[in-house]
């Protein structure tokens, strides 16, 4: 079994994420206390897929991400650089185009899509402002962006019960539920190390994206941002 490192060398990561892909859904709607889905439903709203727009839902794991935007009538493309994930995902929905891709280095010409999206997969890229810059290249002008990320809680008392409960909790939950628990230990540790909601959406602006702004959801725990592509 993997476990990625803080310094989140690629092929740690991907494996660490090939090894929990079977249970991984089941493993976050556990770890959240079913706030995932809440979390994921605010995602849809914020991207606001419509009918024949481009969606790239990258680090789309299984996949499971991507079902709102194709429920619009969009064409979202599912992106990951777990083989792992990408084959359960196919599996599960083998109507979608699910693509093998590096956040770094997307396979994907210039202004193609109408909207970029990535859900907790941000933290675990090497250089996030590689990735927020690949995301602005494959955007079309006057395109979106929604990054939903953990982040920190706002309400110092919560915020420490909450850094208590990824260090001390998460590990014997994970245990109890995951095929590989120490890969949800390096998840605790990166987000403690994740910056906050307004470092994050500084680089969103140093990446190019104009009207930068953020949403937190469950009082903090996690951040909701959005940029466009000037046109």
């Amino acid at each position: 079994m993997t476990r990625a490192s803080l310094n989140k060398q690629p092929h740690e990561v991907a494996s660490m994420f090939d090894d929990v892909a079977a249970n991984y859904d089941l493993t976050n709607d556990v770890l959240s206390l079913g706030q995932d889905r809440v979390w994921r439903k605010e995602v849809a709203k914020a991207v606001n897929a419509r009918p024949a727009q481009k969606v790239l839902d990258l680090a789309a794991g299984t996949a499971t991400s991507s079902l709102p935007f194709a429920a619009t009538g969009a064409y979202v493309v599912p992106c990951d650089f777990s083989l792992g994930m990408l084959r359960e995902g196919k599996k599960r929905h083998p109507h979608l185009p699910l693509t093998a891709g590096d956040a770094t280095k997307l396979p994907f010409r210039d202004d193609v899509f109408d909207a970029v999206t990535i859900s907790f997969g941000l933290r675990n890229v090497q250089d996030t402002d590689a990735a927020l810059r690949e995301l602005y290249r494959v955007t079309k002008p006057g395109g979106r962006v929604v990054i939903c990320e953990f982040s920190h809680p706002t309400w110092t008392p919560f915020r420490t019960v909450y850094t208590e409960y990824l260090m001390r909790a998460l590990p014997p939950v994970a245990r109890a539920v995951s095929s590989n628990p120490d890969a949800y230990v390096y998840l605790a540790e990166s987000i403690r190390a994740w910056p906050d909601q307004a470092a994050l959406a500084s680089r969103l602006q140093q990446a190019g994206w104009s009207k930068v702004a953020w949403r937190n959801l469950t009082g903090g725990v996690v951040a909701l941002h959005r940029g466009v592509k000037p046109q």
